[in-house]
C-alpha cells in the first residue's frame, strides 16, 4: 500500500478502508497484546482480547476524536476488553495456590515491542513482563490491576487512569496503594536480567542432558521452587525438585530429551522435545522457564502445553539429538 500519512489513513479506514484501518493500528499491535497479557496472565487470552480490541476499534473508530494518541484509545479499549474478560470467566484475585492459566510470553515478541531503541525501556520493558510480576498481578482484584498496569507501567496520570475507569483521582490513588502494598510482598526486590542467567541455564541444561543429577542439585538454589501450571504442583526445595525429575520426566531418563534454549518472560529457558517410542519422531514436550537467584537456579516453572510452541517459533516436531547433543539448540 503507497505510504500516506497518518490522517489521511485515518479518514480512510472511517469510510470503510480495511487496509487502512489494518496499517493505522498496526504499529500499535505488540504494545496492545502485551498490555492484555499483563492483565490476563495467558498468551493464548491476550490474543483472544486483541481480536476484541481490533473489532471494536474498527466498529467504532469514528468515536476516536484524536484529543490522545491512537495508542492510548486502543489502550482503553483493551482494558475495558480485559476487564470484562476477567469477569467473563469468573476469574477472582489468587489469594492463595497457583494461577493455573498462567502462560509465558516469548522474548522474541519483546524484542518487537515499542522503545527498543532504548536500552533502560528495554530492561525495564523485560522487568515487567517477568514472570513473578505477571503472577503478582494477578494476585490483584482487576480494577487494582488495571490501575497500577496503566500507572505504574505505561506512565498514565492518575487523571486519565480514573477517566478510564469511571473514578476520581483520589479514588485511583487510594487503590494504587493497595495494589503497590500487595505487589511488593508478592514480588520482592527485583534485579536486572542480565547474561549470568543464560551462564545459570547453561549449567542446568547441561546437566539435565547427562541426566546428572547432583550436578542439577548443585546448579539449584537450596530453596528452589518448581511448578507446573495449569497443574497445582509446588515442589519445594533443591532436594525436592532433584527427586521429582529424578522420577517423573520420561521416568527420570531427562537424556531422552532434545532442548532448545529460548527466552521467555525475560528469564532463560529452554523447549523440551520427547521422542515418539513409535515413529521416533522427537514431539514437543513443554517449556521450561527458570529465574535465577545469585549464581543458581531459583524457580523452575514447567508448562506443559505443547501449543505454546507455536509462540515462540518452535516447531512441534523436530529432530532427534545426535549422540545426546541438542538439535539446534
Amino acid at each position: 500500500m503507497t505510504r500516506v500519512p497518518a490522517d489521511g489513513l485515518l479518514a480512510a479506514a472511517r469510510n470503510g478502508d480495511g487496509r487502512a484501518f489494518g496499517t493505522l493500528v498496526e504499529p500499535h499491535l505488540r504494545a496492545i497484546h502485551l498490555h492484555c497479557y499483563r492483565m490476563l496472565g495467558s498468551f493464548d487470552d491476550a490474543d483472544e482480547a486483541l481480536q476484541e480490541v481490533l473489532l471494536r476499534s474498527w466498529r467504532g473508530l469514528d468515536t476516536f476524536q484524536e484529543r490522545a494518541p491512537l495508542r492510548h484509545w486502543l489502550i482503553r479499549i483493551a482494558t475495558n476488553a480485559c476487564l470484562r474478560a476477567i469477569e467473563r470467566k469468573g476469574r477472582l484475585p489468587i489469594t492463595t495456590g497457583e494461577v493455573d492459566y498462567l502462560q509465558p510470553y516469548p522474548d522474541a515478541l519483546l524484542d518487537h515491542a515499542p522503545d527498543v531503541s532504548d536500552p533502560a525501556a528495554v530492561v525495564e520493558g523485560r522487568e515487567n513482563v517477568a514472570l513473578a510480576f505477571i503472577v503478582a498481578l494477578q494476585r490483584l482484584p482487576a480494577t487494582q490491576r488495571a490501575a497500577l498496569i496503566l500507572k505504574d507501567v505505561l506512565g498514565w496520570s492518575s487523571a486519565d487512569v480514573a477517566g478510564l475507569l469511571g473514578s476520581s483521582a483520589p479514588a485511583v490513588n487510594s487503590l494504587l496503594q493497595r495494589a503497590r502494598g500487595t505487589l511488593g510482598a508478592a514480588t520482592g526486590p527485583r534485579r536486572p536480567l542480565d547474561g549470568r542467567d543464560e551462564a545459570v541455564l547453561g549449567r542446568f541444561v547441561d546437566a539435565w542432558r547427562r541426566s546428572d543429577f547432583a550436578a542439577l542439585a548443585a546448579v539449584l538454589h537450596e530453596d528452589a521452587v518448581l511448578r507446573m501450571p495449569p497443574e497445582h504442583l509446588v515442589v519445594h526445595g533443591r532436594e525436592g525438585i532433584t527427586k521429582f525429575l529424578a522420577t517423573a520426566p520420561a521416568g527420570g531418563r531427562l537424556e531422552l530429551f532434545t532442548l532448545t534454549e529460548t527466552r521467555a518472560n525475560g528469564h532463560p529457558a529452554f523447549a523440551a522435545y520427547l521422542a515418539d517410542e513409535e515413529t521416533g519422531a522427537c514431539e514437543g514436550y513443554g517449556l521450561v522457564v527458570c529465574t535465577v537467584a545469585g549464581d543458581r537456579v531459583g524457580t523452575v516453572t514447567g508448562f506443559r502445553v505443547p501449543s505454546l510452541f507455536a509462540h515462540f517459533g518452535l516447531p512441534a516436531v523436530r529432530e532427534a539429538a545426535v549422540r545426546g547433543r541438542p538439535a539446534g539448540g
